[in-house]
């Protein structure tokens, strides 16, 4: 007889399938949810955009850094926008696409390691109305990239915003409260920010870059090399940027500071249902391991797009990324794809030269959402919320403090709570990791991936609790968990052998 209180052979809601699920409707997604249209595959395209103003807010899934205006709390003119910007999203309706707009994918789920039982793949999706399961036969994501963090005295106010949310807000759905912008860093990504800001309307004041020379370059836009931000004025916003550079202090008059110094493959879902990963300088840092068809190391998941590598030629020809969904959707071996040059050290440069050089009271916090500095994360002391005084510095190492090998960021997490907060880490994930390199001594891809979990986007427990349990799974719920079920009442609980007294 097979265990009453196990979840296996118990039905799941699924309450849809679909035999190929794109997540991201960016240019790889589309690409790869219309050819597989017209294979004849029944695709359900899902986007999380428009997100809602509350989760801008949490800079989830981008770091909008309060530099929304009021237009983004107009669902219906921003999904107008939406599509009005993206023609190919016509053309995917046109091909037979199932394509739900405004609709977030917290969690992918395959039978292995972590999961012992499931009738088939199953994505967890979250819209207006709740959360629902979707099971798939199989799955592209193409979920973009983000922008890195970079902490600076006074990045927390409004108005110190990540580059590709920037673009988004400027040119997508005009909210962008901001009309003299400072961009740091002079990556690939960073100028064709600066591109589309400018087109917008938007006075790039200067390019910002804290090396000798700037990565790329374009003439329309000043560049200041050597030199980093020291603080953010404003009383209540941005109202200019400080910098510190060989021939002293320069305030540059500004209501927007852009974060270009890194685009971050954004693998979340994927890294969270246990796809591989590997760090790789030249396409943005960890990626997923994909084989020449963009398969990932769990059959049936693949990645495509920025998500499976962030490069400079990719950034600027979004043919690239289209070839990628085309070639994924028709399971298109093609091998010697180009990338771009390592620029994890470029990466460290900024974190050492900007948020190191930060320190004492004023130091800013990296985690923003828990409130520690880079200090305190070297240094692995305790959180703010145990109220232990300590005034010396610990002098150990990183090594003694949390064993052989390089530091790893979960364990600084848990011991300092460190990219524990609600944005999941989005500002500090790959600030933090940069700290534990420098303060290790090593390379940057050396030190693990700071796990992800899911959800990974913001879910309610009102719509996770309404969705439907099979009453084979809801009778034997406690037990699961060893204890008894909170909600009965003593005078229910039938007393057993040596409880009479009691």
């Amino acid at each position: 007889m097979p265990d009453p209180f196990s979840i296996a052979g118990k039905s799941l809601p699924v309450h849809e399938r679909a035999q190929l699920l794109v997540v991201g409707a960016g240019s790889a997604g589309l690409a790869a949810a219309i050819e597989g249209a017209r294979l004849g595959l029944s695709v359900l395209l899902l986007d999380e955009n428009p997100v809602p103003a509350e989760t801008m807010g949490d800079d989830i899934p981008l770091l909008y850094g309060q530099a929304m205006s009021g237009a983004v709390r107009n669902p219906g003119a921003m999904i107008e926008a939406l599509v009005a910007t993206e023609p190919r999203l016509a053309e995917a309706f046109e091909a037979g696409v199932d394509v739900r707009l405004g609709t977030a994918v917290w969690g992918l789920y395959a039978n292995g390691p972590s999961v012992g039982w499931l009738p088939g793949m199953v994505a967890g999706i979250t819209t207006p109305e709740g959360a629902r399961l979707v099971g798939f036969d199989r799955a592209i994501v193409a979920t973009g990239h983000r922008d890195m963090g970079l902490a600076f005295p006074g990045w927390d106010k409004p108005g110190v915003i990540g580059a590709r949310a920037a673009v988004q807000l400027a040119t997508r759905y005009q909210a962008l409260a901001a009309r003299r912008a400072v961009v740091l860093g002079t990556t690939a990504e960073a100028f064709a920010a600066a591109q589309a800001l400018s087109a917008a309307g938007v006075e790039v004041v200067a390019m910002v870059e804290c090396a000798e020379a700037a990565i790329a370059a374009d003439p329309a836009f000043p560049v200041l090399t050597r030199h980093v931000p020291i603080r953010v004025e404003g009383a209540e916003a941005v109202e200019a940027l400080v910098l510190s550079g060989p021939d002293g202090d320069v305030r540059l008059a500004c209501d927007a500071v852009v974060l270009g110094v890194a685009a971050i493959p954004t693998i979340d879902l994927l890294d969270a249902a246990g796809c591989k990963t590997v760090f790789d300088g030249r396409r943005g840092g960890f990626v997923p391991l994909l084989d020449a068809a963009q398969r990932t190391s769990i059959p049936g998941i693949q990645a495509v797009g920025d998500c499976a590598g962030v490069w400079a030629d990719k950034t600027r020809d979004r043919r690239i990324a289209e070839a990628e969904g085309v070639r994924a959707a028709r399971l298109e071996d093609v091998s010697g794809v180009e990338t771009g040059p390592d620029l994890a050290a470029y990466r460290l440069g900024w974190v050492r030269d900007t948020v190191l050089a930060q320190d004492g009271p004023a130091a800013p916090h990296v985690c923003r959402c828990e409130d520690v500095t880079a200090r305190e994360i070297l240094e692995v002391r305790p959180p703010r919320y145990l109220g232990v005084q300590r005034e010396t510095r610990n002098d150990r190492s990183l090594a003694s403090l949390l064993g052989q090998g390089p530091p790893s960021p979960d364990q600084v997490k848990r011991l300092t709570r460190a990219g524990m907060g609600v944005c999941q880490g989005r500002r500090c994930r790959e600030q933090v990791a940069a700290l534990l390199a420098l303060g290790a001594g090593v390379d940057l891809a050396a030190i693990p991936l700071a796990t992800h979990r899911a959800p990974v986007r913001p879910l309610p427990l009102a719509a996770l609790g309404a969705t439907p349990e099979p009453e084979a799974m809801a009778a034997h719920w406690s037990t699961w968990f060893g204890i008894p079920a909170q909600a009965v009442p003593y005078w229910e609980i039938t007393p057993t052998e040596g409880d009479a007294d009691a």
